[in-house]
């Protein structure tokens, strides 16, 4: 393919999250790892210090599984500051990536400063699991340099980098996306801009089916995530990732894929109802199982 053989971009040795949540900060914890100093920020300062905090474990507990030195999780930790300020957060970025909430009104938004603060240089990278790269890159003045970076939760564990490239995204942002994964652990595979890209696609699908299992009584929870665990090899079952993902977020996600592609998407009435209550998942305490 023609991007693998484009011309590198300059050198990328700062990395800028923009999102401390869940991703956000995993997205710090292994970028800091892989040797990139890092800026996180978030317009809340308390999931800044809670980011930081979890970080903090991530590395100490990567460290007692001898999977870094003790020394290398000191200095990954010492390679991420933090801001409180998005403008100055992208100011000498190399590549930005966005991790905040899956709405497209946001990142739009996110997007339209982006590309007025961050060098012209940098590339602009979003970490959404469905939506319209190419949309989100039409606010960018430049949009050749933006893409989508879709990570997988937990980020430091997940191997798959999954590589957006939307209309309008250069052979040479691809490549140096690639170069990125590469250096950060991950196996990278490169979509183009559609619905659910092909990893949402798939995994909402095989969800949405066990939701629906589960509402007819087939079998329980338990059951149905066994099926799938030793039937198919999947690490874990459709509803307890789903727990790990974030009901809310699955949700979000199939209602895209409702609109953008057709009636099989449609979301299962019990995963709306638990939404409604409050029970996300794992974040929440609760969702298809009790944590």
């Amino acid at each position: 393919m023609a991007y693998r053989d484009a011309p590198p971009m300059a050198t990328i040795e700062r990395i800028t999250v923009l999102g401390a949540g869940t991703m956000g900060h995993g997205i710090a914890q292994v970028a800091a790892t892989a040797g990139y100093y890092v800026t996180l920020h978030d317009v809340a300062p308390e999931r800044i210090d809670a980011a930081m905090r979890a970080v903090g474990q991530g590395l100490q507990k990567a460290s007692e599984k001898g999977k870094i030195t003790a020394l290398a999780a000191a200095q990954a930790l010492a390679r991420i500051a933090t801001a409180s300020e998005a403008k100055e957060a992208v100011s000498d970025a190399d590549i930005v990536i966005e991790a905040a909430p899956e709405s497209l009104a946001l990142k739009l938004d996110i997007f339209a400063r982006l590309g007025e603060d961050a060098p012209p240089r940098a590339i602009l990278a979003t970490n959404t699991s469905s939506l319209p790269i190419t949309e989100i890159a039409s606010v960018v003045r430049d949009p050749a340099r933006v893409l989508g970076m879709h990570f997988f939760n937990p980020v430091p564990v997940m191997e798959l980098l999954e590589i957006v490239r939307a209309v309008r995204t250069s052979d040479e942002t691809v490549a140096a996306a690639l170069e990125v994964g590469r250096k950060l652990g991950k196996k990278t595979i490169v979509v183009r801009d559609s619905p659910g890209f092909a990893t949402s696609r798939l995994g909402v699908a095989i969800a949405a089916e066990a939701m629906r299992m589960l509402e007819a009584q087939v079998a329980s929870a338990e059951d149905i995530d066994t099926a799938m665990k030793l039937g198919y090899r999947h690490p874990m079952g459709p509803l307890e990732l789903t727990d790990h993902v974030g009901l809310d977020v699955r949700l979000a996600v199939l209602e895209h894929l409702h609109r953008e592609v057709g009636e099989q998407f449609r979301p299962p009435q019990i995963l709306r109802q638990l939404v409604r209550a409050g029970k996300l998942g794992k974040k929440t305490g609760e969702g298809f199982y009790k944590w």
